[in-house]
């Protein structure tokens, strides 16, 4: 298998139906290309996900809450808690558990959530951290990506690979002797960019979304690959609306990346009611963040139709660009 997600095809096979004991208060259980899942309690739901950082070390207590805060999000509501797995390779110092500990400390009370527990090991044949988060929350609501219908419209926040923008930012810096250094020094900047939470807030608070998704791991494509399949649909996406930051193209250009491909949190993906979008739009802008609408969620094919005018079938979800940067021992 390839490097990064389990195809749709394995997970479904191998390991959705491994879910134990069966529970009636389980109402949203593993599915394939839904961020969380939601457990009935009383009157109220509790909304959990978990992600790892695999792919990057800088600044990888950030990311980690990030992710997972991101996912919650997705479902309307913002996250209050997290617990943590931090994996640390061999020779760690403490300097480098001191380091994590303060970045989630940070990014977690910026987006009011609490660090409730967790597990830090030193771990044999590591060549860099992994972190693991579990974000939760409280919930009378919720939406999930499952929720896409016929006709909506497909929107993204921000731009394309917000994520891989930073992280190659940040390895073009110590490594691309001949690079443009103010572009390099703002791409490394994306990290800023990274939570959903209040445009997911605001979004969902319009009533006019039918499903959201963080854009990780395959990018804005993938992403939108992954909410057709777990609402039953096709889409059209048209690579011509879909906005790439100068920062975006220019690492990827140095790397021979594709922006749409690559691992992009920070850009929220919605499924919005046809003739709503500029009441969304409107309260994804007041949160602080631009959107755009890029393609359309239909009933049939999967296609992405280029900027020279050829329609690109998606027959799988792509694997990340970001893979193409990284070796068989798990190092840049």
């Amino acid at each position: 298998m390839a490097l990064g997600k389990l195809p749709p095809a394995v997970l479904s096979k191998y390991l959705l139906g491994m879910t134990g004991a069966p529970s009636s208060d389980l109402v949203i259980p593993p599915s394939v290309g839904v961020d969380f899942g939601v457990v009935k309690q009383g009157k109220d739901f509790l909304v959990v996900s978990s992600d790892p950082v695999t792919g990057v070390a800088e600044r990888i207590g950030w990311y980690a809450v990030n992710v997972s805060a991101n996912d919650v999000a997705t479902s309307g509501n913002r996250p209050r808690f997290i617990q943590s797995i931090i994996l640390l390779p061999e020779g760690a110092r403490v300097g480098m558990v001191a380091k994590i500990a303060r970045e989630m400390h940070r990014t977690a009370a910026g987006l009011g959530i609490s660090i409730v527990g967790g597990h830090t090991e030193l771990t044999p044949g590591l060549t860099r951290p992994i972190v693991v988060t579990t974000a939760f929350a409280f919930a009378r609501s919720y939406i999930t990506a499952a929720d896409s219908r016929d006709g909506d419209t497909i929107m993204i926040t921000k731009s394309a690979a917000v994520e891989g923008t930073a992280i190659c930012g940040s390895e073009a810096s110590k490594s691309v002797r001949d690079a443009d250094r103010e572009l390099i020094r703002r791409a490394k900047g994306f990290y800023r960019k990274l939570s959903v939470v209040e445009e997911a807030e605001a979004a969902y608070g319009t009533g006019k979304v039918h499903a959201m998704h963080d854009c990780t791991e395959g990018g804005v494509l993938g992403a939108v690959y992954e909410m057709s399949f777990a609402s039953n649909l096709g889409f059209e996406l048209l690579e011509d609306r879909i906005p790439v930051a100068k920062e975006t193209s220019y690492v990827c250009s140095r790397y021979g990346l594709d922006p749409l491909r690559l691992i992009s949190s920070g850009t929220l993906l919605l499924s919005v009611r046809p003739g709503a979008e500029e009441e969304v739009a409107g309260a994804i802008r007041a949160a602080g963040s631009k959107v755009t609408a890029v393609g359309t969620f239909r009933k049939g094919g999967r296609a992405l139709a280029r900027r020279d005018g050829k329609r690109e079938i998606v027959g799988e979800p792509p694997t990340d660009e970001l893979w193409k940067l990284v070796d068989a021992r798990g190092a840049w």
